[in-house]
């Protein structure tokens, strides 16, 4: 019933912005658009990417011809996004990811606050090998269920689960912004942000964003030692736990040597990208062409194309071509102006809390960090080309971190879901740790502007 009810809310509005009967400037017939497109991710009333297809259609006949519109699909973040899949699902397959994962929680030395810390920073390893949300959150919450299970039958973790699978929950999308390669929505803002300031490369992300999200891993680790004490444990008991695993998975087989291989060489040529100069998406390509070639590969293209979601593929070059209607169309200077008359006067540091907080409490109705992005990073980057003392990077950077994480419910991702499912946590606990995370949070991306930045 939900999802006819949005269907015909659809129909009613394209019917009276983009039938001939009536007249609308471009500026309106974009927002139209925006909302059109919004209600039908949001409200889930088509797949994805059927969704995305009809957005294909609407902006082909209303906005854009149809070769400027399927000229998106040749863009290099969407071959960056295309190369990630089959990279970090190789190295799932190999079965590295897992052994990486375990050999990480090991150096925990069986401590039960240990095991919470490392269990964040592997996050953030894991951003930077595989650019899913979903693929990283899902990973690591069946290895820690494994382990929680044995702990469960001889010892009482119950606030040790809290801490570990909320943390999968909050650090599954902030760990995104550690790389520019670490998650979807990640890859566009880099895109997006690339076109802001030219010097932007892997290493350049990596001390603008990584360090921040560092910082946070730190500041998240001492929140849940407050709020969730971890129970003392056998340290003995969960090394020989993590040991078993480990040798579950056998000797180092020679696909993991080459998928390592392959993912080292790929990230030293991303490092590099300033001496060489070919651009990261290209190498991207490279390293995921090197998955298939026989000898060096790992895997047939049969198996690898299998790993591309290419519902996400389309959902990915759609966010592009909303970006680019709301620019072409001017809907996103209409945005700004609006909202300068509310900013124009006040102190730098007012403005970008403000910001902040507006996009922090936008974010928690929106599930899709993606399509929120599409309209929040343009827009700021439009208002930090018209507020005096302020540049259009020094808006974006602190929105782009904001419309990052979900805090407060389970449906703010679908990482929180699966995390959720384990059990291990309720809607309660969530709230509870989200209302301290978040404020940490909104506190290191305003210290991240004024003093780091």
């Amino acid at each position: 019933m939900k999802k006819q009810l949005l269907l015909v809310i659809t129909f009613l509005l394209y019917a009276l912005f983009f039938l001939p009967f009536f007249e609308w400037d471009e500026t309106w017939k974009a927002i139209a658009a925006l909302i059109i497109i919004q209600i039908l991710w949001i409200g889930k009333v088509f797949p994805l990417a059927f969704s995305s297809l009809l957005l294909i259609l609407l902006i082909s006949f209303h906005f854009f011809s149809y070769e400027q519109t399927l000229s998106y699909f040749s863009s290099g973040i969407v071959w960056l996004l295309f190369s990630t899949f089959i990279i970090s699902t190789a190295f799932i397959k190999t079965g590295l990811a897992s052994r990486v994962s375990l050999y990480m929680l090991k150096l925990s030395g069986g401590s039960g606050k240990a095991l919470i810390f490392i269990s964040f920073l592997l996050m953030t390893v894991l951003s930077v090998l595989i650019p899913s949300n979903v693929g990283k959150g899902s990973l690591l919450s069946s290895v820690l269920d494994s382990l929680m299970k044995s702990l469960r039958k001889i010892a009482d973790v119950h606030y040790l689960g809290k801490s570990l699978f909320i943390g999968v929950a909050y650090l599954a999308a902030i760990s995104g912004a550690f790389v520019a390669t670490g998650a979807s929505s990640t890859i566009y803002a880099f895109g997006i942000l690339s076109d802001v300031s030219r010097d932007l490369n892997y290493i350049r992300w990596f001390l603008i964003f990584g360090i921040p999200v560092l910082l946070f891993i730190v500041m998240l680790w001492g929140i849940f030692l407050m709020i969730f004490p971890p129970e003392k444990i056998d340290r003995k008991l969960l090394l020989a736990l993590i040991e078993k695993r480990i040798s579950e998975l056998g000797p180092v087989g020679i696909n993991e040597k080459k998928i390592m291989c392959i993912i080292g060489g790929t990230l030293i040529l991303w490092i590099a990208q300033p001496l060489h100069g070919y651009s990261i998406p290209q190498v991207g390509l490279l390293g995921a062409c090197m998955t298939v070639i026989p000898l060096a590969g790992v895997w047939k293209w049969e198996e690898a194309r299998e790993s591309i979601d290419w519902d996400l593929m389309l959902f990915f070059a759609s966010t592009l071509m909303v970006s680019g209607m709301l620019v072409k169309t001017g809907t996103i200077e209409w945005m700004a102006e609006g909202l300068n008359t509310i900013l124009t006067g006040r102190q730098p540091w007012v403005i970008i809390l403000l910001l902040i907080l507006c996009t922090s409490i936008i974010r928690i109705v929106f599930v899709n960090i993606l399509g929120f992005l599409t309209i929040m990073l343009p827009l700021s980057i439009t208002i930090g080309h018209t507020i005096p003392g302020l540049s259009p990077m020094q808006i974006a950077m602190p929105v782009f971190l904001a419309c990052v994480p979900g805090f407060f419910l389970v449906t703010q991702s679908p990482v929180h879901l699966i995390s959720y499912s384990y059990g291990y946590f309720t809607d309660k606990d969530l709230m509870r740790a989200g209302i301290w995370s978040s404020a940490a949070w909104i506190a290191v991306i305003i210290c991240s502007v004024f003093f780091y930045w």
